[in-house]
C-alpha cells in the first residue's frame, strides 16, 4: 500500500529550494508547487541573481506552475513554502486562486498575516510545518550576513 505524501515531506523539499538559495547568497527560501501529490515547480529567492525585487520564491513557483499547466490559475494546487509569503505574493497568490498554502516560519513583520492582506476566499492557509528548520536556515543566513558587514 503507498501511503500518500504529507506536509512535512513536502516542506522538507522546499527546504532544499531555500538551502539552494542560501548557497547563492540568496535569502532562504523556497517554494514548492504540488498537484496531486506531485510536484510541478520548485523554486527559491533569486532576487540578488536577477537584479529584481520580485523575484521571490513564491513568484518564481507561481510563473512555473502556470507554465507547467498552461494557465494562468493554479486550481487544485498547493504551494508550500519555508517562510509566511510577503504581501507580494500573497496579492500574486490570490490572482492565481490558489486553493491552499503552507508555510514554515511565520514572518512576524512582513507577512501576509501581520499585514492583513487578503488572500482568494477559498484559499486555506496552514502555518508553521518545519518552522523550527526554516527559521534557523533564515537566522543562519543573517547571522552570516551581519559577520561579513
Amino acid at each position: 500500500m503507498i501511503l500518500p505524501f504529507d506536509d512535512n515531506y513536502f516542506m522538507k523539499k522546499a527546504l532544499q529550494e531555500a538551502e539552494a538559495a542560501f548557497d547563492l547568497g540568496e535569502v532562504p527560501v523556497g517554494a514548492i508547487v504540488v498537484v496531486q501529490d506531485r510536484i510541478i515547480a520548485r523554486a527559491h529567492n533569486l532576487t540578488e541573481q536577477l537584479h529584481d525585487v520580485t523575484a521571490h520564491a513564491e513568484m518564481q513557483a507561481i510563473t512555473a506552475a502556470a507554465n507547467f499547466l498552461g494557465g494562468k490559475y493554479l486550481h487544485n494546487c498547493t504551494l508550500y513554502v519555508t517562510l509566511e509569503p510577503c504581501q507580494m505574493c500573497a496579492g500574486a497568490l490570490y490572482w492565481s486562486q490558489i486553493p491552499k498554502i503552507v508555510y514554515g516560519a511565520t514572518d512576524t513583520e512582513r507577512g501576509c498575516g501581520v499585514m492583513g492582506t487578503t488572500l482568494h476566499p477559498k484559499t486555506k492557509i496552514v502555518g508553521g510545518i518545519m518552522e523550527d528548520e526554516a527559521s534557523e536556515l533564515l537566522k543562519k543566513f543573517f547571522i552570516k550576513k551581519r559577520n561579513l558587514n
